[in-house]
């Protein structure tokens, strides 16, 4: 066998480098946590996913007793009659995985309108994915012109101070592909380094 080549360990490096910035960081929920798609969870389903952050690309997990439940994803009229007859989606596995291909919301009931009666569905809003960019900077706030100390924000002149809205935190979705790129790197001069 050949020894290995700098084009060789340059190409597994940049085919490493790419795999890792265009994964996305996308989450599995698992719905019902330990407990799973039943009639009477611990916790509330829209409860829980009040509590939760979705967004395109993550992914729920249905865990329910084959053959005796199921997972319906159906219109918003549907779900709030619990109308079992015209699902967009039915999953019925016992351990069904249900991807977010777009943003907006998704209606989850139990494939038994009894069951759904008695609370086992679920409202989820996904959110659009967010773009790995940088923010642009904010405009600076106006200066507030001075006033004569009698009548600054006195209720006859109409007019108050308010204080300058500090510039927005910026996003952290950036940071994750710093610190990929940065790996990245890492990785490359480690294998130039033996070549």
């Amino acid at each position: 066998m050949a020894p290995p080549t700098l084009a060789g360990f340059l190409a597994l490096a940049l085919a490493l480098l790419a795999a890792m910035v265009s994964s996305s960081d996308a989450y599995k929920f698992y719905v019902g946590g330990g407990d799973g798609w039943v009639q009477n969870p611990s916790e509330n389903f829209n409860h829980w996913a009040e509590r939760n952050r979705f967004q395109v690309n993550d992914t729920l997990y249905f865990k329910y007793k084959n053959g005796t439940d199921s997972v319906l994803v159906v219109s918003k009229e549907d779900y709030f009659s619990c109308n079992t007859k015209n699902p967009v989606i039915t999953l019925k596995d016992g351990e069904s995985i249900f991807k977010f291909g777009h943003s907006g919301p998704f209606y989850f009931i139990s494939g038994d309108a009894d069951r759904c009666q008695k609370g086992q569905r679920l409202i989820v809003v996904v959110l659009a994915l967010r773009h790995k960019q940088h923010l642009a900077p904010s405009p600076q706030a106006p200066t507030p012109t001075a006033q004569s100390p009698e009548n600054a924000g006195s209720p006859e002149s109409g007019v108050g101070f308010t204080a300058p809205v500090p510039a927005p935190a910026k996003s952290s979705a950036f940071g994750g592909s710093v610190s990929t790129l940065s790996l990245g790197v890492v990785l490359v001069s480690f294998f130039v380094g033996f070549v």
